[in-house]
C-alpha cells in the first residue's frame, strides 16, 4: 500500500461512501475532474450538482461532461457555492470543495472563508447519516491561510457526536502540501 495525495485519497473515500442513484454535490468544479468522478459513481439515475462561481470552469467542465456522456446525471450551476440550499432540496450522500483557486485560471478569485462556511454547513445540513462532506484545503495562496484556519476552526468544533472528523495530511513537504478534511455523519441513535 502507497499512502495517496489528499486528491487521490478523496475519490477513495467517497467511492466508499458514494453509490448508484445517490445525489451529491461537487461545490467547486474547477476542470470538472470531481464532477466527472462522482457522476460516475452515481450512475444514469443519481445527480450531481455542480457549483463554480466562474464561466469558464463551468464551461470546461459541461465539455467533459459532454465528452462523457454525463449529462443525464449532471446538472452544473454557475454560482457560489453559499448558495447549495437555493438549489439542492433533496438528502446528499457527499459533497467535496477544493479550495483555492481554479487551477490555470484567474489567481485573484479564490474561495472565501465566510462563503465556504455557509456551504460546508448547508452541505451538513443536507447530509444523510453516514455521508460525508470532503474539504480540499490548498492554501499556498494570499488569502489560503485565513481561510485554511478559518475551516479547521469550524470543523474542530463540530459535535463528535454528530459528525465524524478526519484531518489528513503530509506533514514533511515542502510548499504547503493539500490537507484533507472528511466529515461523516453519525448515526447518533
Amino acid at each position: 500500500m502507497k499512502l495517496e495525495p489528499s486528491v487521490t485519497y478523496s475519490h477513495t473515500l467517497l467511492s466508499n461512501v458514494v453509490s448508484e442513484n445517490d445525489i451529491v454535490v461537487d461545490g467547486t468544479v474547477g476542470k470538472g475532474n470531481d464532477t466527472e468522478f462522482l457522476a460516475r459513481l452515481v450512475g444514469n439515475q443519481g445527480k450531481v450538482y455542480g457549483f463554480d462561481i466562474q464561466k469558464e470552469a463551468i464551461q470546461k467542465t459541461q465539455e467533459r461532461i459532454n465528452q462523457n456522456n454525463l449529462n443525464n446525471q449532471v446538472k452544473l450551476i454557475n454560482d457560489g457555492h453559499e448558495n447549495i440550499s437555493n438549489y439542492v432540496n433533496d438528502n446528499i450522500q457527499a459533497a467535496i470543495f477544493n479550495l483555492g483557486y481554479l487551477p490555470g485560471g484567474n489567481k485573484e478569485v479564490i474561495t472565501l472563508p465566510e462563503t465556504t462556511l455557509k456551504a460546508i454547513q448547508s452541505s451538513l445540513s443536507l447530509l444523510s447519516i453516514g455521508g460525508i462532506v470532503i474539504i480540499v484545503l490548498y492554501y499556498g495562496h494570499p488569502g489560503g491561510e485565513i481561510e485554511k484556519e478559518k475551516v479547521l476552526s469550524f470543523v474542530q468544533s463540530l459535535n463528535q457526536k454528530q459528525y465524524a472528523v478526519l484531518k489528513y495530511e503530509f506533514i514533511n513537504q515542502i510548499n504547503c502540501p493539500p490537507i484533507l478534511i472528511a466529515i461523516q455523519k453519525n448515526d447518533n441513535h
